[in-house]
């Protein structure tokens, strides 16, 4: 996916944490209440060109919108951790109901589409 991004070099980590942990990520740094699906602290590239993030993903809420999606557990994650490194890479996105109809949402479902094994059905 990040050869597809054209990113060469990349240092990226991916962590999936519980509701709770979310809720304070979300609190402490967006200012959010509740848990959200991804977090991404995206710290740009360093001074050699690689892209350099965190990316947090909430087990529960990736459940609860494969559930409400009619997708596996397994298809939702991999949802997210290309939400989050599309992010990484500085991508963005409106906040509102736009969001599912915006280039970087669109860009997204391409890359799961491409390497994804089985069928993406979410709009």
């Amino acid at each position: 996916m990040l050869q597809a991004l054209k990113v060469r070099h990349a240092m990226l980590s991916i962590t999936l944490v519980d509701a709770r942990a979310m809720a304070t990520l979300n609190r402490r740094h967006l200012g959010h209440r509740g848990a959200t699906d991804v977090i991404t602290f995206a710290f740009g590239a360093d001074p050699s060109g690689v892209v350099v993030a965190d990316v947090y993903i909430c087990l529960p809420v990736a459940r609860e919108q494969a559930r409400e999606h009619g997708v596996g557990v397994r298809e939702e994650l991999a949802r997210l951790v290309v939400h989050g490194v599309l992010h990484a890479c500085g991508l963005e996105h409106p906040e509102n109901d736009d969001r599912t109809t915006s280039p970087m949402w669109k860009r997204q479902e391409r890359l799961l589409e491409r390497y994804w094994i089985t069928p993406v059905r979410r709009a």
